[in-house]
């Protein structure tokens, strides 16, 4: 298992806890609004400590159902609320829910930012390799590929937080996830070839 990954941006962290990892899950705690807040949590050393530079989390949020990470045991820790699958949103809070994923085997729901500019998607998008097919740099899951969550392509992100992949900032982020949205369908034979070659199947 590698180091973790730390990459600190204008809106706080990003870790990925085994970068090397066919997933490359990420977790992120931003700056949004007056508040921190803890995006889909995973253990990692050193991580504790890296929050603490971000300023103090008021909340964790947990965006999908099928894997719990350890949004429990930050919230414990730290003492603040778990705010699980919010599909009415956060009392407050700086961010919008935008449901993406809605049945018994998958429940996603993103958030957007409208101030920063920030979207936060746990499953649906992802940033890194097992996600992308051919030159993209944002893919679709491989389970979502034939219908691909359009509502995406509606908000021009300026940060691109995924649960899967290092973060995406700048004014080219809103391009590039509307390349992999729509590219999602005609790369299908190039995501195979991707899947093959990580050596998991989709799930």
């Amino acid at each position: 298992m590698a180091e973790p990954a730390f990459e600190d941006h204008d809106l706080g962290l990003t870790w990925l806890p085994d970068p090397d990892e066919v997933m490359q899950r990420a977790c992120h705690a931003l700056r949004i609004g007056d508040g921190v807040w803890i995006i889909d949590p995973i253990e990692a050393e050193g991580a504790d400590e890296r929050l603490a530079t971000v300023g103090e989390p008021g909340a964790v949020v947990q965006l999908l159902d099928r894997h719990n990470r350890d949004c429990a045991a930050f919230a414990e820790r730290f003492d603040i609320p778990h705010h699980r699958l919010p599909w009415s949103g956060v009392e407050d809070a700086p961010f919008e829910p935008v449901p993406l994923v809605r049945n018994r085997l998958w429940n996603e729901l993103a958030l957007w930012a409208p101030d920063e500019r920030a979207l936060i998607v746990p499953e649906a998008v992802g940033t890194g390799t097992y996600f992308r097919a051919g030159g993209e740099r944002v893919g679709v899951h491989p389970m979502l590929r034939m219908l691909p969550p359009r509502k995406l392509a509606a908000y021009e992100p300026l940060h691109l937080l995924t649960g899967h992949g290092p973060g995406m900032h700048g004014p080219e982020t809103a391009a590039a996830l509307r390349d992999g949205l729509d590219g999602s369908r005609r790369r299908i034979p190039q995501a195979f070839i991707s899947i093959v070659k990580s050596g998991r199947l989709p799930s």
